[in-house]
């Protein structure tokens, strides 16, 4: 009883921040559009999100779960997850906006985080880490490797990349963006020319828990595995040929 009275006190000292959320609400429902047959729903992500960890605070946008930018609070500025994406990070309108929800954001982490500590059960996810290549594999032309992480929460990790187990230095930030059910996935990009030899390994360290995930990249093992597609589809090819051949009717003398 005094568990559940704990935690109604909580929540009551949360009712005057009620004045903060967005005034819409009280605004009658708009008709539901009609959209014809061809025309498919998207979604456009906005999420602000701060923690006590690294990162403390934290912008993703994106649009049908493909990240489009971060925002860089340092600079106040936001930043492409791929150089297509940079002449719409130009748009800085937005900007005291964002900052008021960063402010916010923080202050109900100091002010009513303790309240609610120990209070409402932490999630936890375990990272899942991939690596492929951004693009077709070609022997000695320039290509990114990229580590993608799923499966996180809460966003707070590091990645590290090695090439025979020697580490890599010089890639760029580590893309963190929120996906429906209020999880969290993450990008990281090392530039790299393919050679023959070429093993990396990107290293994911969940720091919440130190939980680790390593995923590996090896080129004789990928183009192994493109022979063996090839020789698999051939073999297809070849197998349709063969029946069809057997199929004909026998013709007589």
């Amino acid at each position: 009883m005094g568990h559940e009275q704990n935690q109604g006190a909580a929540l009551l000292q949360m009712l005057p921040l009620l004045w903060l959320l967005p005034h819409s609400w009280a605004v009658p429902e708009a008709p539901t559009p009609m959209w014809p047959d061809d025309l498919q729903n998207h979604t456009f992500l906005h999420t602000v999100y701060c923690q006590d960890g690294s990162p403390s605070v934290g912008l993703s946008e994106a649009y049908d779960e493909d990240q489009l930018f971060f925002f860089d609070f340092s600079q106040n500025t936001r930043v492409p997850r791929l150089p297509e994406f940079a002449d719409w990070a130009q748009e800085q309108g937005d900007a005291p906006a964002i900052l008021f929800d960063k402010e916010f954001c923080e202050w109900m982490i100091q002010q009513i985080g303790p309240k609610l500590d120990g209070k409402i059960p932490v999630s936890r996810g375990f990272p899942i880490a991939e690596v492929f290549t951004l693009k077709p594999l070609e022997f000695g032309k320039p290509n990114t490797l990229v580590c993608f992480v799923s499966n996180l929460f809460p966003p707070m990790l590091t990645v590290n990349w090695q090439h025979h187990s020697v580490p890599v230095e010089g890639f760029g930030p580590t893309f963190v963006s929120a996906v429906d059910g209020l999880s969290f996935q993450a990008f990281s990009y090392l530039n790299f020319t393919p050679e023959p030899s070429d093993i990396f390994s990107c290293i994911v360290t969940h720091e919440i828990d130190r939980y680790t995930a390593i995923a590996y990249w090896d080129l004789l093992e990928n183009v192994l595995c493109g022979v063996a597609f090839g020789l698999g589809v051939l073999g297809i090819i070849v197998g349709i040929v063969l029946i069809i051949y057997f199929r004909k009717p026998c013709s007589g003398d």
